[in-house]
């Protein structure tokens, strides 16, 4: 990501499914229901990563259709450790080590990515994603819907409202990742598991591996040079 000396970014804001990790937690889950389940909810998982429908109007269909237990967060949480990406890890923790702040926001299973999380390094309270709820007996039972996490706005709202110290990088590989580039110092389109045209044309920089990010990050442009996203449906 930025070497040690770099004052360039206070802040690094990462997505999590296809850009942390090589996997989409919701359709690992969908995986486990059959192939028609399956193709269904990939399908409406790459519609709303493309931009082409809100993340609202498939969020709670997708978990519903999946209905997780708790022992499926479980194993998606050991699916999420197992599929880091390749250099990220070494990258959080020198971050961290050099004072930078670390963010994961996620439109994810907030259960699922703590694991992840706790093995990168970053704090709890710096991990945004959504919670689930399940009843005695571990089943599905809902999800927060008052987490902003779940709309397709979601992502630029957390790091808005968040005060985070700036500047801030931003990196993810969807339209609710480049949403948060109206927040963010630069925003960065990660493509080293999907590749977007759409996000990679309004993106500040590319990066297909954790070590390119690390080479042009000190080059990413500030607000001035940005393009307009206002015809990304996010």
């Amino acid at each position: 990501m930025i070497e040690s000396a770099s004052p360039d970014f206070r802040t690094i804001v990462l997505d999590v499914d296809s850009t942390l990790c090589g996997l989409e937690g919701i359709d690992w889950l969908a995986s486990r229901r059959g192939e028609d389940v399956a193709r269904a909810v990939a399908e409406e998982t790459e519609r709303a990563m493309r931009g082409e429908i809100a993340l609202e109007h498939v969020y709670a269909k997708r978990l519903a259709a999946v209905s997780p237990t708790s022992s499926d967060i479980e194993e998606l949480s050991l699916a999420y450790t197992e599929s880091v990406a390749p250099g990220a890890h070494a990258a959080i923790e020198e971050r961290l080590a050099g004072g930078l702040r670390v963010i994961l926001v996620s439109g994810g299973i907030r259960p699922a990515i703590l694991p992840l999380a706790r093995m990168l390094g970053v704090p709890e309270s710096d991990v945004h994603a959504v919670s689930t709820f399940h009843d005695a007996s571990g089943a599905y039972s809902g999800f927060d819907q008052s987490s902003p996490l779940s709309v397709a706005t979601g992502k630029r709202n957390v790091v808005a409202s968040a005060r985070l110290p700036r500047p801030i990088l931003a990196v993810g590989d969807g339209a609710t990742d480049l949403a948060m580039r109206d927040a963010a110092d630069c925003f960065v389109a990660f493509t080293g598991f999907a590749t977007r045209p759409e996000i990679v044309a309004r993106a500040d920089r590319t990066a297909s591996s954790f070590e390119e990010l690390r080479e042009i990050v000190n080059r990413c442009p500030m607000p001035d040079a940005r393009h307009p996203t206002s015809d990304i449906r996010r």
